[in-house]
């Protein structure tokens, strides 16, 4: 008889999945798990439609969540069998995820699922990351290059991806609909999901970070000070289409570029909002070395060794976004 995981398993599996950046903080994702198959839908009702109008950003925050929860599965003893986009006739139906019992887990395997729960998204200025040149290769290493670009960006680029951020924020200052976006995500009565204000950079720190979404300010205090400027490496992630099949690889790229940066003891954070404009978007374009679609850029580095970790950003509780039939 052909072994399944018991449904604690598939609990335990989703909660560390549902721990994956999303726009936002939206969790834009359903799972369904019905005779030992989970899948995973995106859930309209918590797009982002001022900040996300075309969609692909849910696509992608969904992709990162499937890329997180095999990582939790083979962590548990179990490999994961995904069909991508199973049912022409289900939009909503990003993948179809089976299951086999493997006989050995590794202990990076483990760490890979450790690192779930450690990464944060940190969104204040960074130092340069140390010994990149080794690291760099492992980073390449954890991702299809066949279906995901990864492009790091020269120091020199940066004054272009600042001219793309101060681009996309001109577009979209008179956008209501965004600046409504923005205001209700970043309430602080927002309970289980949102970015909360200990996650935000505020006013002061928010001048030290040259390349970053503009949040509004919800404090004064200036932590890191000690780190005067953004010294971040920035990535960016890449597909040759700009399909949902593209989006939903790149967010399991994604998911591979942070928990193989949190597992070497680098900060991220993820940036999409200058792909979010097509003028800035094709700044970022022009950019990378082949001719493809930027999707996500990241920007990693260094925290302070004597910073806390902060707490963990709110999620849905696991009834919402889970359910067994």
């Amino acid at each position: 008889m052909h072994a399944t995981p018991d449904s604690q398993v598939l609990k335990n599996a989703v909660l560390l999945a549902c721990r994956a950046p999303s726009v936002h903080n939206s969790q834009p994702w359903l799972w369904e798990a019905e005779d030992g198959v989970l899948r995973l839908f995106v859930d309209r009702h918590r797009t982002v439609p001022g900040t996300d109008y075309s969609g692909r950003e849910s696509i992608i925050s969904c992709g990162a969540a499937l890329d997180h929860l095999g990582v939790a599965m083979r962590a548990a003893g179990w490999h994961s069998e995904i069909e991508r986009f199973p049912n022409s006739n289900g939009p909503d139906l990003l993948a179809s995820i089976a299951f086999s019992s493997v006989d050995h887990v590794t202990d990076t395997q483990r760490k890979r699922a450790d690192a779930i729960l450690q990464r944060r998204t940190d969104r204040l200025p960074l130092d340069r990351p140390t010994y990149w040149d080794f690291f760099e290769p492992a980073l390449r290493g954890a991702i299809d290059d066949s279906r995901v670009t990864l492009d790091v960006l020269a120091d020199d680029a940066r004054s272009l991806l600042v001219k793309a951020a101060e681009v996309a924020e001109a577009v979209r200052r008179d956008d209501m609909s965004y600046q409504i976006e923005l205001d209700w995500w970043t309430s602080p009565f927002v309970v289980n999901e949102g970015v909360p204000a200990s996650a935000l950079a505020s006013d002061q720190e928010d001048r030290r970070v040259d390349v970053g979404r503009r949040f509004p300010a919800r404090s004064h205090v200036d932590r890191r000070p000690e780190v005067a400027v953004d010294w971040s490496k920035i990535l960016v992630l890449s597909t040759p289409e700009d399909t949902k099949a593209n989006a939903l690889r790149c967010g399991e790229a994604l998911s591979a570029v942070l928990l193989e940066c949190t597992m070497a003891g680098m900060a991220t954070c993820t940036l999409t909002h200058l792909i979010e404009v097509d003028e800035s978007r094709e700044i970022v374009r022009r950019l990378l070395e082949q001719n493809a679609q930027p999707q996500v850029l990241i920007r990693v580095g260094i925290a302070p060794p004597l910073d806390k970790l902060p707490a963990p950003t709110p999620r849905s509780p696991l009834a919402d976004v889970f359910q067994i039939r």
